[in-house]
């Protein structure tokens, strides 16, 4: 899904330019490029059309997490290692079941989280190289992956043959509640039979 940065930028005008905005205005104008939005937009693009450094955009982001926590707002903000996007608290998602039916998560098989689990923990990482882990083909589960949105392409190895390499998405880190790769649990230690 292309992300409507131009309506973004529209929320920001000439008149009231990242200079001219106190923190709190900026904050307001975040929460407006994000809800017009609706879609998690790159820290680089936010940055871009607020006139911002990294470090910057850093630190509004965790003023603004900071105020949606302490004032028990209805929205928050999720905030990944590339992008930010604007959610609804789980501490009210049972006001939004009572008015929306939940929606339905297909279950994932046992060979489509063995494989998204080679991937996420070996990203980037080849079909050859998942295969090789878990010991049989997985060309069903690699596909039904990408179809739901929990992994992409990265490019190719480069290699003979240059195979496609495989990584985690935004989507693979809210399902899980993750905001970063990171903060995957460490893998457990395999014990060798002798």
């Amino acid at each position: 899904m292309e992300i409507n940065i131009e309506a973004a930028e529209n929320v920001i005008t000439e008149e009231n330019a990242q200079e001219t905005l106190t923190q709190a205005q900026q904050i307001g104008a975040l929460e407006s490029v994000l809800f017009v939005t609706g879609e998690p937009i790159p820290k680089a693009e936010i940055a871009r059309v607020f006139g911002l450094s990294q470090l910057e955009l850093n630190s509004l982001l965790v003023e603004a997490e900071s105020e949606y926590e302490a004032n028990g707002r209805g929205i928050r903000l999720f905030v990944t290692d590339e992008t930010v996007q604007l959610v609804t608290n789980p501490e009210y998602n049972d006001w939004l079941v009572k008015l929306l039916s939940p929606p339905q998560e297909k279950n994932l098989s046992d060979s489509m989280m063995e494989t998204l689990s080679v991937i996420a923990y070996r990203q980037p990482v080849t079909r050859a190289d998942i295969e090789a882990v878990r010991g049989v083909r997985c060309e069903y589960a690699v596909s039904q992956l990408l179809k739901q949105g929990f992994i992409k392409e990265l490019g190719r190895k480069d290699v003979v043959g240059r195979p496609m390499l495989f990584g985690t998405t935004d989507a693979f880190l809210r399902r899980f509640g993750l905001h970063s790769i990171e903060e995957l649990p460490p893998m457990p230690e395999i014990e060798e039979e002798e």
